[in-house]
């Protein structure tokens, strides 16, 4: 093992934790901005505590991730120093617009929605939320269209003397086709996550509530309010993964055209094809001989993946194979082809795991429509365990997206195998990889149990409920904002 094999597991060990926060945050904060919205117009009771339920989980997770980012940039000056002196004139102005920009916005605006709900008047203070969903929206843009230019680079140059990507147009970088699309693909999923998050806490409070005699805890009995509260937050986790959902489909499938265009050898891998082929089709489950080349058994839709690729049945995909002979001739002898068993199914992974959550969220939809609610205990726990699925589902499309890559860092331009710093030993490497991890898995406890407390203690932890004896004239009647 050399250091740049442990360099890239500390990466992807670090993405990949990182990543179970960004997708929540991206969505949560719309969420929680629309929550809060419907109670600044209603002044319904139950709109404010749902903002406040909601908008303290946001918040745990929001100060999770932007710890694990901070940690994830340095590894490109400690691990990556031949990869950061390459790219760096061409990343430094998407990632400080992020930073200048976007993250400004958004951790701004977050204090003063945080510390504003006793001070600022009830429209400032819903400005404040809004904001910081934008600004979260946007740094996510930033840094996307940093990623997409590793896919596709556009906008620079090579400096000869030095040997490095200079940047001349930055609008090429920022309106990058990849950009565009790769950010309606992440961010669809990323509210996916965050819709069947709400479902998950949502399903697990209802489940508390209606089956509290079937293995409850004495003395800790959900109010009778909740149960309205959380299926109204239940079928507002379903929407948001519904209707996003429907946008991941449309953006996967453009992102499937850029691969054919950009990345034919990431496709080619996702789908196992080892040849070039007129009206391929979509495989569903494949055994194969990476030594070979071939196939020995491949379940396929026919014609679907040349749908997918070209928008004709019979378009032309190319394969492995071919793709290998053509990157020999234009980039010198060397293996161009990424892990396929990894792509391969880490594609099926995210789109399955994905589009059960999506389901789950019609059926919910159906099973709850005019005030119903399931009264089976095992519906309650699938809802829950969408959630996961979810996330994993978010994670297997970026695995999918940088070991697709591979071996490229930057495509066509630098090779992950000279990206990786000179100095840096194997013993090194190793020594941050255990802290990390160690510091990680402590953070993780942290999360998790901060959530589960939350969680459990219910809205009434950060709102009170209405008397028990309150009529329906008093649930219905508008709070006021802030008691001064």
């Amino acid at each position: 093992m050399e250091a740049l094999d442990l360099a890239r597991w500390q990466f992807g060990v670090t993405t990949v934790y990182h990543y179970l926060f960004v997708p929540l945050t991206i969505g949560l904060s719309v969420i929680v901005a629309s929550l809060q919205t419907a109670w600044y117009r209603t002044g319904r009771h139950e709109y404010l505590q749902a903002t406040k339920f909601f908008g303290k989980l946001f918040l745990i997770n929001f100060a999770m991730g932007v710890v694990t980012g901070i940690v994830q940039e340095f590894q490109f000056g400690m691990n990556w120093s031949e990869y950061s002196r390459f790219v760096g004139d061409v990343f430094g102005a998407p990632l400080a617009m992020e930073a200048l920009l976007a993250f400004f916005l958004e951790s701004t605006f977050i204090g003063l929605w945080i510390f504003g709900w006793d001070k600022l008047p009830r429209g400032v203070h819903l400005a404040c939320i809004w904001a910081a969903a934008i600004g979260t929206n946007l740094s996510a843009y930033f840094i996307l269209a940093a990623n997409a230019w590793m896919r596709h680079p556009v906008g620079f140059e090579i400096n000869e003397e030095t040997g490095r990507a200079q940047l001349n147009d930055i609008w090429a970088v920022l309106s990058n086709d990849q950009a565009w699309s790769t950010y309606l693909h992440v961010v669809a999923g990323a509210f996916i996550a965050a819709g069947l998050f709400v479902v998950a806490v949502s399903a697990f409070k209802l489940m508390r509530s209606r089956f509290h005699g079937d293995g409850g805890t004495p003395g800790d009995v959900p109010h009778p309010g909740e149960s309205e509260l959380f299926r109204k937050t239940l079928r507002t986790g379903m929407v948001v993964t519904l209707l996003a959902g429907l946008l991941v489909s449309v953006s996967g499938h453009h992102q499937a055209q850029l691969m054919a265009d950009y990345e034919p050898m990431k496709l080619a891998g996702a789908e196992a094809l080892w040849e070039d082929e007129d009206g391929a089709g979509f495989s569903l489950f494949a055994v194969g001989d990476i030594v070979d080349g071939r196939n020995h058994v491949n379940v396929q839709i026919p014609y679907l993946l040349s749908f997918l690729a070209t928008d004709t049945l019979d378009g032309n995909v190319q394969g492995i194979n071919d793709v290998q002979e053509r990157y020999e001739t234009e980039f010198g002898p060397g293996d161009y082809q990424p892990n396929i068993p990894v792509l391969y199914w880490s594609f099926r992974l995210m789109i399955g795991l994905g589009m059960t959550g999506v389901a789950l969220a019609a059926a919910g939809l159906w099973l709850t429509r005019g005030g119903r609610l399931p009264n089976r205990r095992w519906m309650y726990r699938a809802a829950i365990l969408a959630l996961p699925a979810a996330l994993s589902a978010n994670l297997f499309g970026w695995v999918l997206t940088e070991m697709g890559r591979q071996p490229w860092t930057v495509v066509g331009e630098l090779l992950t195998a000279v990206s990786v710093s000179p100095g840096v030993t194997l013993g090194e490497v190793a020594f941050s990889l255990s802290v990390f991890t160690l510091v990680y898995g402590v953070l993780a406890v942290v999360e998790a149990g901060l959530l589960w407390r939350y969680v459990k203690a219910g809205p009434s932890h950060v709102v009170p409920h209405l008397d028990d004896d309150a009529d329906d004239e008093d649930r219905d009647a508008p709070v006021p904002a802030f008691v001064y």
